[in-house]
């Protein structure tokens, strides 16, 4: 794929990912989670009675909107390209890590960064959280850890997760007597399909361009020493931050802060699962709904790791509150780093065996 993602191209994708997220959050998503990649597919899980907790059920549009836009600009530019690789089950089962993860912390790396521009004091626990995760892989890939390299398939392969948002749209909008709603809490707080929808489309597109990663700017400076890719992470917080300021939105703070928990232990530990997962897999999960859309059976499969990830957090009691993790939560982190660890090891034993 033919790299656009200078420092110029990411800047604007950051701009246009925090104003959209900002606009979002004024239209009626939960505070400080215009967007949040990982709660969305959560809710989504829901709506689609994969999991049984009634305040966070609503087939959210933005997801939609992101794999769309990135299909369609994909396509535009010539850069669409189904691809599938090596290690299906190994990813949808990381893709699942990561989902629990960050619902212990409460957000995605892209919400972790909205919850910063706002004030929430609490994800700076989460952020040094994410950048040990990131160190953690990028020590693993030093050691020469790998899921197998992509190969061209069929561009019906390639479009099938698409082809599942645009079936997702259509029950949302055509059909929504088969989906579950929440009447309260996070799921009942959603901006108007239209501006959702919108706004995913365009974030989606963005992003393609850009290649706009959380984990693989951080990535990248401990690896290649290359700032270019975190250009897009820190616009998206400097522009966030601006429109909350000026708004009035800015509330610096542990207390009271939306949808947030003030466990800053599993706030980072939450945290490094989701930075060590996303550099297993080779991308945040705003970056795996991207790649899914440009035709990436990999990434596809990782966003239905992460929508069964939602699903068994809810399921099992995993997921925290804003009265802290639980304890299925706290246990679940501990065992998912061990079984992190356990994955990378046995597979760059494997490489080296067969090296020999």
């Amino acid at each position: 794929m033919k790299i656009t993602g200078t420092r110029s191209v990411l800047a604007a994708a950051g701009i246009v990912t925090g104003f959209a997220a900002f606009i979002l959050a004024l239209a009626g998503n939960p505070g400080n989670m215009g967007f949040c990649i990982a709660c969305f597919l959560r809710d989504i899980a829901g709506s689609l009675s994969l999991h049984g907790s009634e305040t966070v059920q609503y087939m959210r549009p933005e997801i939609i909107g992101i794999i769309l836009g990135s299909f369609v600009i994909s396509l535009l530019t010539g850069e669409f390209s189904p691809r599938s690789g090596s290690s299906p089950l190994l990813r949808f089962l990381i893709g699942m890590c990561v989902s629990i993860g960050a619902l212990v912390f409460l957000g995605c790396p892209l919400r972790m960064v909205l919850r910063l521009s706002a004030g929430d004091a609490n994800a700076i626990a989460g952020l040094a959280g994410f950048i040990l995760g990131i160190a953690a892989g990028c020590f693993v890939l030093n050691q020469g850890f790998s899921l197998g390299p992509a190969r061209e398939t069929n561009r019906l392969e390639g479009s099938g997760i698409s082809f599942v948002a645009v079936l997702f749209l259509l029950l949302l909008v055509l059909a929504p007597s088969l989906l579950k709603f929440s009447t309260s809490g996070p799921g009942s707080m959603r901006a108007p399909v239209i501006l959702s929808l919108a706004m995913g489309l365009v974030v989606g597109a963005f992003a393609q361009r850009s290649r706009l990663c959380f984990a693989g700017g951080v990535r990248d400076l401990f690896l290649l020493r290359d700032s270019t890719l975190i250009t897009g992470f820190i616009a998206v917080f400097v522009s966030s931050l601006v429109f909350n300021i000026a708004s009035g939105s800015f509330h610096f703070g542990f207390e009271n802060q939306p949808i947030a928990h003030t466990d800053q232990l599993f706030n980072l530990l939450g945290m490094f699962i989701v930075g060590f997962g996303s550099v297993l897999l080779g991308g945040c999960p705003l970056r795996q709904l991207v790649l899914a859309g440009q035709g990436s059976s990999d990434s596809a499969v990782t966003v239905l790791g992460l929508i069964i990830g939602g699903a068994v957090a809810h399921n099992f009691n995993l997921a925290s509150s804003t009265a802290g993790a639980t304890a299925g939560g706290k246990a679940a982190s501990v065992i998912i780093i061990v079984f992190l660890a356990f994955i990378s090891f046995t597979v760059i034993a494997a490489k080296r065996r067969n090296e020999k």
